[in-house]
């Protein structure tokens, strides 16, 4: 039948593959899900149909079975009562419905087979479906991690990273020579301040003289 050749395309086909080739990975696999079901829908329908009509022959099956069995008692009666005529117009009516049996067992054998074996493909079909839905999100996470992978790569594959550490290295050179610059203007600064205040100037002298005090007494004592 075409719609479990459809379906066994679609429990044979490579998902990764499909996947690969397409645009949107993550609405691919969605649609992978909604087709399996939409694939199961239809062979549960064709299942209940199947089904409905296995009925229908084996309540004819039974009837039939049940005729033949009153015509077999009107035969019987018929004897006893010496009616022998009667009898066999019973007994014409019992082998057409033993017909009707054999005709209605025969359809009723087929369609057995053929129900049974639609309930083993939909029963596979509901199965690939549970383990693809198991494998949505897990393909969905891969397939959005490959991207950031790929994105991370042709940020990097993009980047100059010689001209990158050559520019940091510039930019620092730069700013120890400020650095310089500014503790020079700071030393400056405090030499100039120095300079400038009294206090500091005549703890300059009383430093001068103290020495001055020592030489004094070192030249005296050597003469």
């Amino acid at each position: 039948m075409a719609i479990f050749e459809r379906i066994g395309d679609l429990v044979k086909a490579n998902i990764n593959d499909l996947i690969d080739r397409a645009e949107n990975p993550e609405k691919m696999v969605k649609q992978i899900i909604i087709d399996m079901e939409e694939q199961l829908r239809k062979a549960t329908q064709g299942l209940g149909s199947a089904m409905a009509s296995q009925n229908q022959v084996n309540k004819q099956l039974n009837n039939a079975k049940s005729q033949s069995a009153k015509w077999q008692e009107k035969a019987k009666m018929c004897l006893k009562a010496g009616n022998e005529e009667l009898a066999k117009q019973a007994l014409a009516n019992k082998v057409q419905q033993d017909n009707q049996v054999e005709q209605y067992g025969a359809m009723a054998a087929s369609m057995n087979a053929q129900v049974s074996e639609l309930r083993s493909q939909v029963s596979m079909l509901k199965g690939k479906l549970d383990e693809a839905r198991s494998k949505q999100a897990m393909l969905i996470a891969r397939s959005k991690m490959a991207d950031a992978r790929s994105d991370m790569s042709k940020t990097l594959g993009s980047m100059d990273s010689g001209s990158a550490f050559a520019k940091l290295d510039k930019m620092e050179q730069k700013i120890s020579n400020k650095e310089a610059k500014a503790d020079a203007f700071a030393q400056i600064s405090g030499m100039e301040t120095a300079s400038e205040d009294p206090f500091a100037k005549m703890e300059a002298d009383v430093d001068v003289n103290t020495e001055l005090e020592k030489l004094k007494q070192e030249l005296g004592s050597a003469e």
